[in-house]
């Protein structure tokens, strides 16, 4: 079966692969020059199956308005906002609401987190990929004492759930951390023992260059345009080349992997999906003294900054910005991102030579991703990851590979289904 892959960063690469090594042929169309350009490009590297929530949360309500008005908070919103941010501002409010639905939900994308994990380490039998990866955990630090009992709870569901997690005291975060030597305050840390890390952005190119030497066919600089399609399924996709070309491609299946994109190639279909553009920033620099940076993840609860050891290299990401596509990027961000990393690793790089960037997480007001089949009867969807498409990107793959082949997909996609904005 011939199956055109519609995005090619992480969720469309470890999908496309997914999908040859189960016999199909398969098409990738991707409209950056490389793999993992966009939203992959400099997130924040990790791979945190453990830590995977809905943003539709209730507790999280009344904590987030008063970040919008604080210097260093981590929630901005662009004044005045416009009318799509008001839309998705209001339907995760309204999702918070929903009884019970915060719990089912965390449940659902922590069981796809436990089954992504395991399918990035088939990968790492499998392949011998260059993307500076590890599997040391992630510590989440306790800025409050207060932090310490939120932590307890996270750590009793995790148990329930069989994800290994630790309650830390400030010595024994020390201990795990030997270059965080700063003045931030620590009351200790939960620490998500089997959580990873990796540049999503050399990981997705490395595995469509893997993908290429197997049979995949990866079209660079062509944008999908419209989903060819009669009342039962998708026949083809028009596309637009480089050079301003129209194609049609024939096909006998589709997956729409193209995040904050995969809307208006659904959308005339009769599938709305309410994909929002997180905005979020990073810095990422040569370390000056390995032994002063951070091991594995550290996530610095007092900014909501993420310090992540990519080899020799720093990422350290924050915010969460409501500013629909606008890509500039303030400087105030930066330095709220600087001063988070000084706080704890004082002098492990020269953050003021970092390269900065800006990217768009595609979010859905409910919290989990869109997986499951679409509108017509050959047409999946893969979508809508928001700041996890790096963590669940191998086992959303293979789980959409599986209902492709008419198997039972080995999680539960009933919190993930595509037409669940639409009931």
């Amino acid at each position: 079966m011939h199956i055109v892959v519609v995005g090619g960063g992480v969720v469309g690469m470890t999908t496309a692969y997914e999908l040859n090594r189960r016999g199909h042929r398969v098409t990738v169309l991707e409209r950056h020059k490389i793999a993992g350009n966009e939203t992959s490009k400099a997130n924040a590297a990790q791979r945190s199956y453990g830590v995977v929530y809905p943003w539709a949360d209730p507790a999280m309500v009344f904590k987030a308005l008063p970040w919008i008005f604080k210097q260093d908070g981590p929630l901005k919103l662009h004044v005045p906002p416009s009318v799509a941010t008001l839309k998705f501002m209001f339907a995760t409010l309204r999702y918070a609401w929903s009884p019970g639905l915060f719990g089912l939900n965390r449940r659902a994308m922590l069981r796809l987190g436990i089954h992504s994990r395991e399918r990035f380490l088939a990968l790492d039998k499998e392949l011998d990929l260059a993307f500076d990866g590890a599997h040391q955990g992630l510590l989440h630090l306790a800025s409050k004492p207060e932090a310490l009992e939120g932590y307890r709870a996270v750590h009793n569901l995790l148990n329930e759930l069989g994800i290994p997690s630790r309650l830390l005291t400030p010595e024994q975060v020390r201990e795990a951390e030997p270059g965080m030597v700063g003045d931030g305050p620590l009351y200790g840390a939960l620490s998500y023992d089997t959580d990873g890390t990796g540049d999503c952005h050399l990981f997705s190119r490395a595995l469509a260059t893997a993908a290429e030497h197997k049979g995949v066919e990866i079209r660079y600089n062509v944008e999908a345009t419209k989903l060819i399609a009669d009342e039962h399924a998708v026949t083809g996709i028009t596309l637009r080349t480089a050079e301003g070309a129209m194609e049609t491609l024939q096909a006998d299946a589709a997956v729409i992997c193209a995040g904050c994109w995969s809307n208006q190639l659904v959308r005339p279909l009769g599938l709305e999906l309410p994909i929002y553009p997180v905005k979020g920033y990073s810095l990422t620099v040569p370390l000056n003294d390995t032994d002063r940076g951070p091991v594995s993840t550290i996530h610095d609860d007092h900014y909501k900054v993420v310090a992540t050891r990519l080899g020799n290299r720093l990422r350290a990401t924050g915010f969460v910005e409501l500013a629909d596509f606008n890509r500039d990027i303030p400087e105030a961000r930066l330095a709220t991102i600087r001063k988070s990393v000084e706080s704890r690793f004082p002098g492990c790089a020269d953050l003021d030579a970092a390269e900065a960037w800006t990217g768009f997480r595609p979010m859905t007001p409910d919290g989990p991703a869109i997986i499951g089949r679409g509108p017509r009867e050959n047409l999946y969807l893969n979508t809508g990851h928001g700041t996890f498409g790096w963590t669940l990107s191998a086992g959303s793959a293979d789980v959409i590979a599986q209902l492709i082949d008419g198997e039972e997909p080995a999680v539960c996609l009933d919190a993930f289904r595509p037409g669940r904005f639409n009931e």
